[in-house]
């Protein structure tokens, strides 16, 4: 298996990185949390002109191909930069629409996403007749990170609800899957809080029905094992960059005329967090590779590697929080941005006890 990255990849994602970098991310992700989704817009027709859009569009639809690799890369950079927006919703849908094969829809939006001219939200339904139908239960979406306690629950009383679908207030159309069938809508409920003020959640209203097949239950189980990895991919960037920044904090702040990062305790900490970033990030790769080559693992290898990434980038924030103290969750340190993904993105797409169940079945 290969885990070297090429000179290419990682020019592609240092690239990335100075982009983002020169983007003001931390602002942009600040107007986004407030509803103002202008500087997120620009900052996504930067992003689509690097390139990272276009990885997840086939060739005939003016994309490049899937390539799990180099969107795994590119997404590390997205979550080490806090960037906003359903950058994973759209990549998914990109994913789904390609896998449907449904060629007026894919006509439609695919070019559009591979050019950054559309943002799109993707969400699937919890309703038993969905669950049922799908090869992968476990797969559909949970709204684990809504501040309304409601969406946990997945029983009766949610079957004639949709989930949240994220940024539904700033995509131009919601594609919703229950079971076999996939509708569009443009509309949808009002915006809920979430733990993380730049995920922003609505429920999407009932739209045009676009296809019913058995093939959309397949297309959504691909789509869905797209954003799972992603959404890995991110966990482990915003992991990467708790770490750094709390090292450099115990470096500068000083207890009884010494660093408090020359404290045995507070090394301790930081290697065990350096350590499940480590052990998450060939997960990651390998993952990646598996739905590449479209191996039959490869579902679980992306459920695996969700769960080690998901929990490494908690573990990291929980670690930044301890480390600095309350000032790591104040608005002026601006860490907060970062802390308040992690718990989010851990349960995104597939929760861990979610994840691990799709691990132990096969």
């Amino acid at each position: 298996m290969r885990f070297l990255l090429t000179d290419e990849q990682r020019e592609f994602a240092h690239a990335l990185d100075g982009m983002l970098s020169a983007s003001g991310t931390p602002a942009v992700a600040r107007a986004w949390a407030a509803g103002d989704h202008q500087p997120g817009r620009a900052l996504w027709t930067r992003i689509a002109r690097t390139g990272v859009f276009g990885l997840a569009v086939p060739e005939q639809h003016g994309g490049s191909g899937l390539l799990p690799v180099e969107l795994a890369l590119a997404f590390q950079e997205l979550g080490r930069h806090a960037a906003p927006g359903p950058l994973v919703e759209t990549v998914a849908a990109a994913a789904f629409l390609g896998r449907l094969g449904a060629d007026a829809q894919a006509g439609e939006w695919l070019p559009r996403i591979a050019a950054g001219d559309a943002v799109l939200s993707l969400c699937a339904g919890a309703g038993p007749d969905a669950l049922e139908a799908a090869p992968d239960p476990a797969g559909y979406v949970r709204d684990a990170d809504a501040a309304d306690p409601a969406p946990y629950a997945l029983d009766d009383d949610a079957t004639d609800r949709a989930p949240y679908a994220l940024d539904a207030d700033a995509a131009d159309a919601v594609l919703l899957i229950r079971g076999d069938t996939v509708s569009r809508t443009d509309t949808h409920g009002p915006v809920q809080s979430s733990l993380d003020p730049a995920r922003r959640l609505a429920r999407p209203l009932d739209g045009t029905v676009l296809a019913r097949s058995p093939a959309v239950t397949a297309a959504a189980v691909h789509a869905v094992e797209v954003a799972r990895l992603l959404t890995a991919a991110q966990s482990l960037g915003l992991g990467r960059a708790l770490l750094a920044a709390t090292v450099s904090y115990v470096r500068q702040r000083t207890q009884f005329g010494s660093p408090i990062g020359s404290f045995q305790a507070v090394k301790h900490r930081l290697a065990d967090t350096l350590i499940g970033l480590e052990f998450a990030q060939p997960l990651v790769h390998a993952a990646a590779l598996a739905l590449e080559a479209g191996a039959p693992s490869a579902g679980r290898e992306v459920a695996a590697a969700k769960v080690a990434a998901g929990e490494a980038g908690y573990a990291a924030a929980r670690t930044a929080l301890q480390l600095h103290g309350a000032i790591g969750y104040t608005e002026e340190l601006g860490l907060s941005l970062w802390i308040r993904k992690a718990r989010p993105l851990r349960d995104a797409w597939g929760t861990p006890a979610i994840c691990r169940a799709r691990v132990l079945t096969g």
